[in-house]
């Protein structure tokens, strides 16, 4: 790709020409004009000719493809960038390779007051079981060491970080000779945060930020809350962001109640929502099940009822804010639905749907839940890649059984009952990876929860705007602001579970616009350029 001059900026108008460009203004558009930060015009490569002259810039795309920028709906970032900066056990195979690298990453680490590591999954070795504690201080030395599960619901920790919280042992969620939970997770998680400086926190979100502008990523939705982060690192995020090029960042604050409400409103959030926790994490056994899990005598952990998410709603309602919980289970899904139905009940049905309340993750649903979610306006805030690593046989099948473990995740059957879906990571729970994000939902683990490309792509891209109360951005279409990614691929194909529909949406009449194929296997498309409102936030060196 090659242009005739500097990087555009938000106020340059600029032509973009000679490429692909995925916009249902035109769905055989190869030229985009972007002026003050918005999107133009679209249109053909000949009419672009009548646009060369009279603008600052002209980029020529050499056949790549632009596309909207994707929006990330569920990030952490400062726990995102220490994935990337810190220890990081997602590829770990083993215990005993898990405790190589924490003995590596300490003695590389002497002057960390606290060493973070985050990412194990004790479900996915042939040992089966997480560190020991008393392993763990001989790996460390005896210093304090905090190591989150995948799922960021539970952690492993040296006795050094227990003796910095006094009466953990006395919390909800201990256990002498387990992972943390609960209270006591919580307890040591903000012992363990409480160590990392300003300056290691700025520098491990824009860590973060610059790793999602590297993949096409325009906008992520920070999802934090007193239990999870602080209020300085939130704050810290909307002030790097407002400050620094980069994506965009929308903050949730997950606090309940009147006090949240006021809080999220005083801290700059979109919403009194985000990671307002319900229940728990299935992979931690905390997840709020109606029946026991087929690997434990438990059904999980209830954080929230259905009144508390009632009266939650309300105070968002009379605030003019958006709510939004955690709810994993398909109790703890339950609990939101009867919660927002006993709402509406109060401040009315109309006044519920415009809000665009969201439920993160939503992974275990039922017909009346769904029912329930379009009935009610509820965004399904959801992350496909959770399917791809735990779907099938593997962790959702062991904890639930395989019946169970099959309808999780039901992306098809959402969309047919008109629940809007937004796509996100959860990061670090899941890498930033939007396009392998898209070929998750597109070839499910469960044949009939597949959804076509197309709609993947959307919920990843429109579906975070949408859940923000925007309609008029993440499509290229005149007015819409100028948010955009280039990339490098192949031919660009419709893909969809129903062959009929794949094969009558390929022909030039039907006016569908092509996307990279996803097929498992196949080379995930490249990015080369992100822009946000029309400043370039991302270019891969050498293009």
């Amino acid at each position: 790709m090659s242009e005739r001059t500097t990087p555009e900026s938000g106020h340059r108008t600029v032509l973009l020409r000679g490429g692909e460009v995925h916009s249902p203004a035109d769905p055989f558009a190869t030229a985009m004009v972007v002026e003050r930060g918005h999107v133009a015009w679209v249109g053909s490569e000949g009419a672009a000719d009548a646009f060369a002259d009279g603008v600052d810039e002209v980029v020529h795309l050499e056949g790549a493809l632009v596309t909207p920028a994707f929006t990330d709906a569920h990030v952490h970032t400062t726990g995102a960038g220490l994935a990337l900066t810190g220890l990081d056990l997602s590829g770990a195979g083993s215990l005993a390779e898990a405790l190589v690298l924490v003995r590596e990453y300490a003695a590389a680490r002497p002057d960390d007051r606290v060493l973070l590591g985050h990412g194990w999954d004790a479900a996915r070795w042939p040992d089966g079981r997480p560190p020991a504690r008393a392993e763990l201080d001989e790996a460390t030395g005896g210093r304090p060491l905090y190591l989150s599960r995948i799922d960021v619901h539970s952690a492993v920790v040296t006795t050094a970080l227990l003796d910095l919280v006094p009466g953990v042992a006395d919390a909800a969620g201990f256990r002498a000779d387990a992972p943390l939970t609960a209270d006591a997770h919580h307890a040591v998680r903000e012992a363990a945060h409480g160590a990392v400086t300003p300056l290691q926190r700025a520098e491990a979100q824009r860590a973060a930020l610059r790793r999602a502008a590297s993949l096409g990523i325009g906008s992520v939705h920070e999802c934090a809350g007193p239990t999870i982060s602080s209020e300085d690192d939130f704050t810290g995020l909307l002030r790097l962001a407002a400050e620094e090029p980069g994506p965009r960042v929308v903050g949730y604050w997950g606090e309940l109640g009147a006090t949240g409400v006021a809080r999220a409103r005083e801290l700059g959030a979109r919403g009194a929502a985000g990671d307002l926790f319900v229940d728990g994490s299935l992979g931690s056994h905390t997840a709020w099940l109606h029946e026991p899990y087929a690997d434990a005598a438990a059904t999980g952990n209830a954080y929230l009822s259905a009144a508390d998410v009632a009266d939650h709603v309300v105070a968002c309602a009379e605030a003019g804010l958006q709510a939004g919980f955690h709810a994993i289970g398909d109790a703890a899904v339950t609990a939101v639905t009867d919660g927002v139905r006993a709402a509406a009940e109060k401040v009315g049905l109309a006044r519920v749907r415009a809000a665009r309340h969201r439920v993160e993750h939503a992974e275990m649903l039922t017909p009346e839940t769904i029912a329930a979610f379009a009935e009610f306006g509820l965004t399904a805030s959801v992350q496909p890649a959770f399917d791809a690593l735990w779907g099938g046989d593997g962790m959702y099948a062991r904890r639930l059984g395989a019946e169970r473990a099959r309808a999780l995740n039901p992306y098809a059957a959402l969309l047919r009952a008109g629940v809007p879906l937004a796509f996100g990571s959860d990061s670090p729970v899941t890498p930033l990876d939007p396009w392998g994000t898209v070929r998750a939902a597109a070839f499910h683990r469960t044949a009939e929860q597949r959804v076509s490309v197309r709609a993947a792509f959307t919920a990843h891209t429109r579906g975070g705007w949408r859940a923000t109360g925007r309609d008029d951005a993440g499509v290229l279409v005149p007015g819409a602001p100028a948010d955009y990614a280039v990339w490098r691929t192949g031919e660009l194909v419709v893909q969809a579970p129903d062959d009929r529909v794949a094969r009558w949406s390929t022909d030039p009449r039907s006016g569908t616009p092509g996307l990279p194929d996803l097929t498992p296997g196949t080379e995930l498309p490249v990015c080369l350029r992100t822009v946000v409102a029309g400043e370039t936030v991302f270019v891969r060196p050498g293009e």
